[in-house]
């Protein structure tokens, strides 16, 4: 053999052996090695399996919950739902206890329920941040909500002034406009006794698509509207195909992850040519900043001139286009499960119903509810507070590690996933009390900080600096739309409600939300 043949030779063999040692150190020694770290400081989880993990008992459980399931008693007060909406995390804390840890693939997802734990992982941006999200889910966006480091500061300075509460009052007469839309085609249905049966939730998702599409889009509301729909769609299949961890099964050519490609390159077209039209017509000089995308160009357009033209200071269309994408996603699906929530859960409880109605009336009588009277309500605000707590739109949050890092007296090393369980911390006995699983608004009748006693145990929009920028939106959109409703209807559960909630981007009731209407 030649010398340049044994070098080559060597060489081969040394990127072969350095390979195999990446893959071995992936698959195995890291994992082992994290495990024995966690499991020194009192954490306990199943034993690593290669490269698979907990995916066969996460397979087994979730197969052995659908088998059983069965619609929840909603007519029982004590009306835990986490095991059905978190069931593996639920499996594994009932199983390991409350300092556990689960398996997704080879990577270590640490499960954080102590609430000094959870306040230094909201604060901490740069040691806890968003994980990174895979191919099939960056196409429902990567906007402010996914964002690091300088780029998210970036970003959330330019969108802040287009959720300050100035801003937001403008958009009341929208909110009553859409709302009253939709009594309208209630009250075509009513029979000659003045009510009728109707599953109202969607209704209410037609009703906060049409009040977001004309917040955040204005005079191409309609446009926005069929983004809405696609985005439905693209949500749906994307869930359904990432129900369980199965490690590359995105990048198989299913006809389901055909469809989810074509509907992002449609979303994509269609919020590039709404962007183009607005920034043509605001070169034109015409004054367009009522609505959101309005306000965030012109924002855009100011921190871009206050330093010289910058455009590293200010963000791309692309940018613009997946904010536009997020103010969508999250401000549609997190008022409409509110809404659907407090209509249900008032129709279980008649005496909070009627309760929430005579603030309502003493505020407003028979008047179109205002800015100020809405910020007076206080019976309503425990209330949704109250839903919030039981049905949060979101179950979990999770956070990655990136470096070794200290948590209170903990000691997290890279590559280990932090997983938040919101559902199983606002259930949680040891934390609310015998009654966490009970519909009771009182609990907030001095506000969050009294019901929480000052720890981070409720948190339906997140907490810290990355708190939803969109909260303020969503309450006082829900606070219109509640009062609207209470002044014009009473309403109990139909006997065809199936109380079923399920997880679909947020938490939805599965079988819909079947309620009896009375005009009064």
């Amino acid at each position: 053999m030649s010398a340049t043949s044994a070098t080559w030779l060597v060489a081969v063999v040394g990127v072969v052996v350095v390979v195999v040692w990446r893959v071995v150190e992936w698959v195995w020694v890291r994992p082992k090695r994290v495990e024995k770290v966690l499991r020194t400081q009192g954490f306990d989880g199943n034993p690593y399996r290669v490269l698979i993990g907990d995916t066969r008992e996460m397979y087994r459980v979730l197969l052995q919950a659908a088998k059983s399931q069965k619609p929840t008693n909603f007519l029982s007060d004590h009306n835990d739902v986490a095991p059905h909406l978190t069931t593996f995390n639920h499996h594994i804390v009932n199983k390991f206890g409350k300092k556990s840890f689960s398996w997704e693939g080879p990577t270590p997802k640490v499960i954080i329920t102590e609430p000094e734990h959870i306040k230094e992982i909201f604060n901490k941006m740069q040691d806890f941040g968003k994980p990174k999200l895979s191919p099939i889910f960056k196409l429902l966006g990567t906007g402010l909500a996914n964002l690091e480091g300088d780029t998210w500061r970036m970003h959330r300075k330019i969108i802040n002034p287009a959720f300050h509460l100035e801003k937001l009052k403008v958009m009341l007469p929208i909110f009553s406009r859409c709302c009253d839309d939709m009594v309208s085609k209630w009250e075509e249905m009513l029979s000659s006794d003045d009510k009728c049966e109707i599953d109202v939730w969607p209704y209410l998702q037609s009703l906060t698509c049409d009040i977001i599409s004309r917040t955040a889009f204005g005079s191409s509301y309609e446009e926005g509207k069929r983004i809405f729909e696609l985005l439905k769609e693209q949500g749906g299949l994307i869930m359904k195909s990432r129900s369980v961890y199965i490690p590359g099964w995105w990048l198989l050519p299913t006809t389901t992850h055909r469809r989810i490609k074509q509907i992002d390159t449609e979303i994509r077209a269609s919020l590039k040519g709404i962007i183009n039209k607005r920034e043509e017509a605001m070169k034109a000089g015409e004054v367009l900043n009522n609505d959101l995308l309005g306000m965030l160009l012109e924002s855009n357009r100011m921190e871009s001139q206050e330093h010289g033209n910058n455009k590293n200071l200010a963000m791309t269309n692309q940018e613009v286009i997946e904010e536009c994408n997020a103010f969508y996603i999250a401000g549609q699906e997190t008022t409409s499960v509110l809404l659907v929530w407090t209509m249900i859960l008032l129709s279980r409880h008649p005496d909070w119903q009627a309760r929430a109605r005579d603030e309502v009336l003493e505020v407003f009588g028979n008047q179109k509810p205002d800015y100020n009277g809405l910020s007076h309500l206080k019976i309503v605000t425990m209330i949704l507070y109250e839903v919030l707590r039981l049905y949060p739109p979101v179950v979990y949050f999770s956070r990655a590690i990136s470096r070794d890092v200290k948590l209170g007296n903990l000691s997290l090393p890279a590559g280990v996933q932090v997983s938040i369980p919101i559902l199983l911390i606002h259930h949680d006995r040891d934390i609310w009390g015998d009654d966490a699983t009970e519909f009771k608004p009182e609990r907030f009748s001095e506000g969050v900080a009294k019901a929480t006693k000052g720890q981070v145990t409720f948190f339906p929009f997140g907490w810290g600096p990355r708190v939803c920028i969109g909260q303020n939106f969503a309450l006082l959109e829900a606070k219109l739309v509640l009062s609207l409703l209470l002044q014009r209807f009473s309403f109990e559960l139909s006997p065809a409600y199936t109380h079923a909630p399920a997880t679909v981007l947020t938490l939805h009731p599965k079988h819909g939300a079947h309620i009896i209407l009375r005009k009064l």
